[in-house]
Parts: structure tokens; C-alpha cells; sequence
């Protein structure tokens, strides 16, 4: 579908590699695509026992593609849009998620975060959420879990001000494990993948389902994919992306 995702699965842990380095990882809807069916796999591959999200270049992801949300706020998208089936996906995984982040992880780049079981950052990471500035929504239940995670005011911050949070805050918050030296970061990723490959899978999948209200959780992102969805079509979502194809600041005080 795709090369801007590579997958890969050894002695247990299928790794799903951003590859997209040019553009930052901005996730295209194939990129959606090829994570979505790597993430349906492995809950029925017995082959695989972990999954671990990494990514090359200097950022783990700069989010959705701006190119795509530009299409579908003006109407010149068509085809199946794979974003949801990669959420949904996230919502009802069993078996362990893992993360490591480097540089930029914005919009569903920190969102899927908050599904990962465990989550390792460089000191460079940059974690931001920065919906309201795009005249959007939350969306991957971010509303509810990223709250969850650092408490109301700080996710506020995060999403109507778009304030950004490092590697090591977000350590500090709970966000991620460990901030650990880019060198490193790969490797501290596989080698807790590879320690939870060894554990007795139906242990695992038991405690993670208790963890989580996976239901809700999927609740919610329909919740929040119809509002996002209707922002996407307003006067604001348009100056927005008009704005960001024109490289100007938005206005929005001229429409509301």
C-alpha cells in the first residue's frame, strides 16, 4: 500500500516503522492504512506477542498529513479513510503496545501514545497536540485519556494552547516511562518489547483488558471523529488550512 511504513516481525515483536523522514512522518492515509492492518495482525498472529510503533529520522511523527485534512475539509477527498480503523485499532489491542519517540510527535503522533503500554522519549521529543489551532477537536479519546494521564489544566494547555511538552516532562507527567539518550532510544524500546514477548501472553492481555474500558474508549473516538468531522467543514477548518497552503498566520476572528 505503502513504503513510508516498514513492518517487520521477530522473535515475537512486529515493529512498525515510520518511514517517512522528508515529511516529518506526516501519517497519510496509506501510511493509516498499512498500521491499521499491522495492528489487526497482530491480534491474531500468534507469531506476534508485541508491537513496538518507532520511527526513522529526526521526528516520530508531525501528525496527520495536512495535505489530506486540507482535501477533506474542501470536499476533494474520496476513498475509505483508514484513520479510524488505525484508532479503533489502538482502542481494541490486546496485546502490549510500545513506543519510541523522538523529536516531533504532534496530534495523533502524542494521541497514540496514550494507548501505547509502554512509552520511551528521546531528551529532544516534542509532544503537542495542537487541534484547537487547526480549528479541530481531539480526537483518538484524547479528550479522555490524555486528562487521565497530567490532569485537566495541563492537557487544556496542551490542546487549546497548544503548549508543547519535552522528553522529560513528559516523563515527569506520566506521559512516557523513561527519557532516555537518542542513542539508546531504539534499543531501551526493543529490549522491554523483547522482556514482554517472554511473559505468558494470556496473563498479559488479561491485565491490559482490566486496564482499560476498551468499549468507552471506542465510544468516545466515534464521539469525537463526528465532531471532528463537522469541524472540518466549518468556516474556521477553511481559513485554517487556507491559511497554512497561503504560509500566513489564520484569522479567525473574520469568521466567528
Amino acid at each position: 500500500m505503502t513504503d513510508h511504513v516498514k513492518v517487520e516481525v521477530e522473535a515475537g515483536v512486529m515493529t512498525l516503522t515510520l518511514a517517512r523522514p522528508d515529511k516529518k512522518n506526516a501519517l497519510s492515509n496509506a501510511m493509516y492504512g498499512v498500521l491499521a492492518d499491522g495492528l489487526e495482525r497482530a491480534e491474531t498472529d500468534p507469531s506476534v506477542r508485541v508491537v513496538v510503533f518507532q520511527a526513522d529520522g529526526d521526528s516520530f511523527s508531525s501528525g496527520n498529513d495536512l495535505q489530506d485534512f486540507a482535501a477533506q475539509a474542501t470536499g476533494a477527498f474520496s476513498g475509505e479513510r483508514h484513520v479510524m480503523r488505525f484508532l479503533k485499532a489502538l482502542a481494541g489491542a490486546t496485546r502490549p503496545l510500545v513506543a519510541a519517540v523522538q523529536g516531533q510527535a504532534v496530534g495523533v503522533g502524542t494521541t497514540m501514545l496514550l494507548h501505547c503500554d509502554l512509552v520511551f522519549v528521546s531528551p529532544d521529543a516534542k509532544l503537542t497536540v495542537p487541534f484547537v489551532n487547526l480549528a479541530l477537536v481531539p480526537e483518538a479519546a484524547s479528550s479522555l485519556l490524555l486528562p487521565a494521564r497530567i490532569g485537566h489544566a495541563r492537557a487544556y494547555a496542551m490542546f487549546a494552547l497548544g503548549e508543547a511538552v519535552n522528553g522529560e516532562t513528559a516523563a515527569a507527567w506520566g506521559i512516557a516511562n523513561a527519557c532516555v539518550p537518542a542513542e539508546d532510544l531504539r534499543a531501551r524500546a526493543r529490549a522491554a518489547a523483547d522482556q514482554l514477548a517472554k511473559r505468558p501472553l494470556g496473563a498479559l492481555t488479561v491485565t491490559k483488558t482490566l486496564m482499560r474500558d476498551a468499549e468507552g474508549i471506542a465510544a468516545l473516538m466515534d464521539r469525537e471523529g463526528e465532531l471532528f468531522g463537522q469541524r472540518l467543514q466549518t468556516a474556521e477548518a477553511r481559513e485554517a488550512f487556507t491559511a497554512f497552503m497561503e504560509r500566513r498566520p489564520p484569522d479567525f476572528t473574520k469568521v466567528g
